[in-house]
């Protein structure tokens, strides 16, 4: 049987992550995923991918507040309202995608500027700005928060075992960012997954996730190193892009929750990776 085992979300994009043992499904990913982010002064959004830095600003959530600390310095905190309702909106930019997002305020501001050396603003997505998936995959005007392309990513932890055993080093799963966590079947076995069921929801695997340097940021050091991509690269490369993980799309919306049976309904056939 494949069973869920974790479950994640990432508040503030390319920040850390929050395990939960229950989800909720929203219109654009699980809730509170993603739906804030930071900009720079073009409005542009920064990652980990530039400042690693990044991994070690730590997210919770209590009540109506999302409370952001660096680690190993906890006492120094901001506290932001789960549900911003400013009326200062701005255009910021994601990959290719612009949409509207709302300022929160000159102290947030001034404490993730101080944290990354940079000047920087926090933005909250709001339920009026509508971010579409890639129409090239979209089945159903599908959207998707502040996340890289799509709304969730799952990691079957076989895929993660298979690729430790080929690492000197084990790596956890927070290189990789998921949302959903399944345990069972073979490595790589979301790559043939087609459709599939979790509590009642219809969920889809789309698009392999392609895999970038964020995973070779150590999230609780904040140091960069060649692995895991290295090996990766040498066993998951496919158009010249290294594969780990799906993305996924769904019809409808409701709870996720650990210990749940992750159902199959349809496969396809695996990736056509490089020999």
């Amino acid at each position: 049987m494949l069973s869920i085992t974790h479950l994640y979300v990432y508040p503030i994009k390319s920040l850390g992550g929050i395990e939960l043992s229950t989800a909720r499904l929203t219109d654009r990913g699980f809730e509170h995923d993603r739906r804030w982010m930071l900009v720079d002064e073009q409005h542009q959004f920064l990652t980990q991918r530039d400042f690693p830095q990044m991994a070690l600003l730590r997210t919770a959530i209590q009540a109506n507040e999302l409370t952001v600390y660096e680690k190993g310095n906890e006492m120094d905190k901001i506290h932001v309202n789960l549900y911003p309702t400013g009326s200062n909106r701005i255009r910021v930019q994601v990959w290719d995608d612009v949409c509207e997002a709302i300022e929160l305020s000159d102290e947030v501001d001034h404490w993730f500027s101080q944290k990354l050396n940079r000047i920087c603003k926090l933005v909250y997505m709001p339920d009026a700005s509508k971010r579409k998936v890639d129409a090239d995959y979209a089945t159903d005007y599908e959207l998707t928060g502040f996340a890289d392309a799509f709304p969730v990513l799952m990691i079957g932890q076989a895929s993660l075992d298979d690729l430790n055993s080929r690492l000197e080093t084990p790596v956890p799963m927070n290189r990789f960012r998921p949302n959903i966590v399944f345990t069972g079947g073979t490595a790589f076995e979301e790559d043939t997954m087609q459709h599939f069921q979790i509590n009642g929801i219809d969920l889809y695997a789309v698009k392999p996730c392609a895999r970038c340097v964020v995973t070779t940021t150590d999230q609780e050091t904040g140091i960069i190193a060649k692995e895991p991509l290295k090996t990766l690269s040498t066993y998951r490369t496919g158009n010249n892009k290294v594969y780990f993980g799906q993305n996924i799309l769904y019809k409808n919306e409701g709870m996720i929750k650990v210990g749940d049976e992750l159902k199959l309904v349809q496969t396809k056939a695996g990736l056509q990776l490089n020999a």
